[in-house]
């Protein structure tokens, strides 16, 4: 995770460098493994359905999917042009990003945004089908197509009155999760949780958590949470995506936060980590672009 590496990073030699009691319950498992030995690891480590799926190697949500039976992971398996993770499925409802800032050497770091992802769903009225109040809605209406094909039957099902159905349950833009800045929430608290967690992250200087919680104020001390995500030097502080916000402010907020990068790549290249070549940089950007449309395509 410091500036200099030339590909980009394995999630589960992330999740390597976190302590366990932070993360979900993880499995790597090979793009071409059998559907006996991939039932086989993931229940020698205690992961049951329904479990999480992931790419090892992805981005913005493409691909993350929510397995509910042996048949769900056969599927996968059949579609996946990638190695992947399987993560025990974790309860809690309420999803933030935390990006948190610290200078090597540094005694303590900085939580220097908060975003709150609000995730895609929908409010029964008694009487409209599950595919009608998609339709109304003007963000699940931009992911029709994947949610006829996920949701097939069920899209006929009537909600009730007032009954709250999460379509997407995870936090990317790219499946419909809405963003709301919380960094006006950030307290003595949760910053120093969150600095005690990072300070076992060896190398880790700069990025953003994407946390499961229950609520913000156990989450402030330390209790009922689950790290899903850590993302380096590429990741976004996505709380300049809340609609209240305007372009200058997102200019100023990335700005910042680039600034804050070039500061860490330089101590970090002082020390002897070597910086990203022009030719690396451009081969990762390459290698990126393919993967992303592999992983559109599951």
């Amino acid at each position: 995770m410091k500036n200099g590496g030339m590909a980009m990073e394995s999630k589960m030699d992330i999740y390597r460098n976190i302590p366990e009691k932070f993360i979900p319950i993880t499995v790597f498992v090979g793009k071409d493994a059998s559907v006996e030995s991939v039932l086989e690891d993931i229940s020698s480590h205690g992961i049951q359905f329904p479990c999480i799926a992931k790419p090892d190697i992805g981005m913005k949500a493409f691909a993350v999917q929510k397995l509910d039976t042996i048949s769900d992971l056969m599927e996968y398996l059949k579609k996946t042009p990638a190695d992947f993770l399987i993560q025990e499925f974790v309860p809690y409802q309420k999803e933030v990003g935390i990006f948190y800032v610290r200078y090597p050497g540094e005694a303590k770091g900085r939580i220097t945004g908060i975003v709150s992802k609000e995730f895609l769903a929908v409010i029964g009225d008694g009487k409209s089908t599950l595919l009608e109040l998609i339709k109304k809605d003007a963000r699940s209406h931009l992911q029709l197509k994947v949610l006829r094909k996920r949701l097939g039957a069920e899209l006929d099902t009537v909600l009730k009155d007032g009954e709250r159905r999460v379509l997407v349950p995870y936090g990317s833009h790219t499946r419909g999760a809405k963003f709301i800045d919380f960094t006006h929430r950030n307290n003595p608290h949760l910053e120093e949780t969150f600095h005690n967690i990072c300070a076992q992250i060896n190398g880790f200087y700069y990025g953003r958590m994407d946390v499961l919680y229950e609520s913000f104020e156990t989450l402030s001390q330390g209790k009922d949470f689950s790290i899903i995500e850590v993302n380096g030097a590429g990741s976004e502080p996505t709380h300049i995506y809340d609609p209240k916000h305007s372009l200058l402010f997102g200019w100023k907020e990335i700005i910042g936060h680039w600034n804050h990068m070039c500061k860490i790549s330089i101590i970090n290249h002082k020390k002897g980590h070597p910086y990203m070549s022009f030719k690396a940089g451009r081969a990762m950007l390459k290698e990126n672009e393919v993967l992303e449309s592999q992983l559109k395509m599951i």
